[in-house]
């Protein structure tokens, strides 16, 4: 029996059709096959691209039948425009990181804190910290990886120091990508969508009334985990290391890419992407400046290997280097959740979840569930319901689902990373112990929003 949606064009739904089943069983396999990468080694964006395929092929044979073709390809071509602007905004992101990995940006940092001579008690506050402060401009992922690398150096053979760092750096890394538009993929798709409510538009700086309760969910649980960790100072040896030609250039150039696409936005209400998009021109004449210049930097010939030549530098092997199977995972999600979508089963778990269960319970219940399932089709799903909330209640559940996949290891793209970059000393069963000290700091994270940010409900 097709139930018809109310609006212009009358689309029937096919939620109790044998196409709504089979889409709903297709996405759980693909999904399935996605949370079990650690142990498949299958990477995740196969299974999602070939559901979001199969998905759409028999949503077009359904609606083709009942004459609704048109229908269909306009949605489809809507979720593509979707994901368009967000791969494209990702990417210039992505190869900036990878210009700064290049110019040994990230190297020299690491090497500055390992020769400082911290207690592991200060490395353990000074990791997290940093976790915290670099995730709202680079990504949660790129900087979980990069603090790792920094406790995995200094620990030794310290498994229980390098535990309890990687679930503090994973907590850390996802509450600071959790106040900016740019620290995780959640929260760019709800800044780009442009979410309209009483109070105003979701804009830019409307994500800094979440940095209060982001530091409380990270500084709840390292607080309590602290006292795990020895005031010992390890021995460790560090090789020196150098930053290569322009490195501080391309860190400024990515601050100032930033400050365009947020200028493009608020100023001139172009999408952000158009932003990026400039911004990456300018690390493409700088790269063309390296090539044309015989400098190395003002360093003499015995330091020009260290340095780098400048003509080794090519902006578009660092858009090769981008994480290509985030960015097809995340087309592969898109499709498939816009597919259940205009199927209609997005509208029923809307008024199930925002109707009978009210917002906030459905919004933390967002955030749980972000840590089975990863948060971006869980977000996606929640922007495609539209639920009519108030800016207090979008941004809950931006924190919620930014931040709920740190209750599990394999909740976060951080975690997950961390638990191969960890060399078998971050594992599932080590974090879920410490899980009740998240899930302490998730509900106070919860608590401070609601006290500090009450006149935005």
């Amino acid at each position: 029996m097709l139930a018809f949606a109310q609006g212009a064009e009358s689309v029937p739904h096919l939620t109790s059709h044998w196409v709504g089943y089979a889409s709903i069983s297709v996405f759980i396999v693909a999904y399935a096959l996605v949370m079990s990468e650690e142990y498949t080694h299958l990477r995740k964006s196969k299974p999602v691209m070939l559901a979001a395929g199969i998905i759409w092929a028999m949503i077009a044979i359904a609606y083709g039948q009942l004459g609704f073709s048109h229908q269909a390809e306009v949605a489809i071509r809507h979720n593509l425009l979707e994901y368009a602007e967000l791969m494209l905004f990702l990417l210039v992101a992505m190869t900036y990181i990878n210009a700064m990995e290049e110019r040994n940006v990230f190297g020299v940092l690491r090497a500055w804190m390992i020769r400082s001579g911290f207690t592991l008690r200060q490395l353990f506050w000074l990791t997290g910290l940093l976790a915290f402060l670099i995730s709202p401009i680079a990504d949660n992922l790129t900087t979980a990886l990069l603090m790792c690398a920094v406790v995995l150096a200094v620990a030794g053979d310290n498994k229980k120091f390098i535990l309890i760092s990687c679930i503090n750096i994973v907590v850390a890394a996802n509450a600071g990508g959790a106040f900016s538009p740019f620290g995780d993929i959640t929260t760019l798709m709800v800044w780009q969508k442009g979410i309209e409510t009483e109070q105003g538009v979701l804009g830019f700086f409307t994500f800094f009334n979440l940095f209060a309760p982001s530091l409380v969910n990270w500084l709840v649980p390292a607080v309590i985990m602290s006292f795990a960790v020895g005031s010992d100072k390890p021995s460790s040896e560090v090789r020196e290391e150098v930053l290569k030609c322009g490195g501080y250039v391309i860190v400024a150039l990515f601050v100032l890419t930033i400050v365009t696409a947020v200028s493009f936005h608020m100023f001139l209400h172009l999408p952000p992407v158009i932003g990026m998009l400039t911004g990456l021109s300018y690390l493409q004449f700088f790269g063309f400046y390296l090539k044309k210049s015989a400098l190395h930097c003002g360093r003499s010939d015995e330091n020009a290997k260290a340095m780098g030549n400048p003509a080794g530098f090519d902006v578009f092997q660092k858009v090769a280097r981008a994480e290509w199977d985030t960015l097809l995972f995340f087309y592969g999600v898109v499709l498939c959740v816009g597919g259940l979508g205009f199927i209609g089963y997005l509208a029923l778990a809307s008024e199930t979840m925002y109707g009978v269960w009210g917002a906030t319970n459905a919004n933390i219940a967002v955030g749980i569930l972000s840590a089975i399932v990863d948060n971006i089709p869980v977000m996606f799903a929640v922007l495609s319901m539209e639920p009519s909330m108030s800016m207090g209640q979008w941004l809950l559940v931006t924190m919620t689902a930014g931040v709920g996949g740190s209750l599990l290891s394999v909740g976060s793209a951080a975690g997950v990373a961390l638990m191969g970059a960890s060399k078998g000393n971050y594992t599932f069963v080590g974090h879920l112990k410490w899980a009740p000290v998240i899930a302490l700091g998730y509900a106070a994270s919860i608590w401070v929003h609601f006290l500090l940010n009450e006149n935005l409900f």
